[in-house]
């Protein structure tokens, strides 16, 4: 049996907005093994988002328990779960985040100067990255003379640098034409087979879906039962 990267039980998130009390998450038990490609799927407010944030400690659950690569991240302080984050989670969002005046080198560098490597070995470590993703004669670009699907590159570049046991990806084709979609799914599972990266996704569109090996989907803050994608590059979840 492989690694369990992520395993929560009865896991609940709910949001007070006014008088009113919204419910994110109800009661979730899911587990993510190493190696794997998830997708999560669901309409607007379904509660994925909420999950991905929670596995990356960027939220806090109303109610139950998450443990991401063994560790319960709530009993850690800001300052403990920033560095476990930084040293184990790749995050890429839909918005890309990228610091505008930054070139794609910099922007890629940036979660390495929490570590303890020296400007040379961050530079090294940053051009690898952007090798990787096929952006080797872009690396002195600023943001804006990239094109979207570049961009994403760029921060997929970023969530890989510090080389994470887990990339979370927020929508990441959301902002892409089709043929940067492709290229950026592709770039996924690449990142998947042939360097072992565990991967949730985050997605509403199920031709995105389809690229991952395993599809869960979740609506009301409800996980629904398990299905495999018919384009399975992992096998099953």
């Amino acid at each position: 049996m492989s690694e369990v990267v992520i395993e929560t039980f009865g896991l609940s998130k709910e949001y007070i907005r006014d008088e009113f009390h919204i419910t994110a998450l109800k009661n979730v038990d899911i587990t993510i093994r190493r190696g794997t490609f998830v997708a999560l799927m669901g309409p607007s407010g379904s509660g994925k988002s909420t999950l991905l944030h929670l596995a990356a400690a960027l939220d806090r659950p109303t109610s139950g328990d998450i443990q991401v690569l063994g560790q319960d991240l709530y009993t850690l302080d800001e300052g403990q779960v920033a560095r476990w984050r930084n040293a184990h989670i790749g995050f890429v969002f839909q918005s890309f985040n990228l610091i505008p005046v930054l070139t794609a080198l910099g922007n890629v560098e940036l979660p390495l100067r929490l570590t303890s490597l020296s400007s040379t070995e961050r530079r090294k470590h940053a051009e690898n990255a952007l090798r990787l993703v096929g952006l080797g004669d872009r690396m002195h670009h600023l943001p804006r003379e990239l094109s979207g699907g570049q961009e994403q590159r760029v921060a997929i570049a970023r969530a890989i640098v510090t080389d994470p046991d887990l990339i979370l990806a927020d929508e990441p084709t959301g902002n892409l034409d089709a043929a940067s979609a492709e290229d950026v799914l592709t770039l996924l599972i690449q990142l998947n087979k042939k360097f072992d990266k565990t991967i949730v996704m985050v997605t509403h569109d199920p031709y995105a879906a389809s690229f991952a090996g395993g599809v869960r989907h979740l609506e009301k803050g409800t996980l629904l039962p398990e299905e495999t994608s018919s384009f399975d590059t992992k096998g099953t979840i």
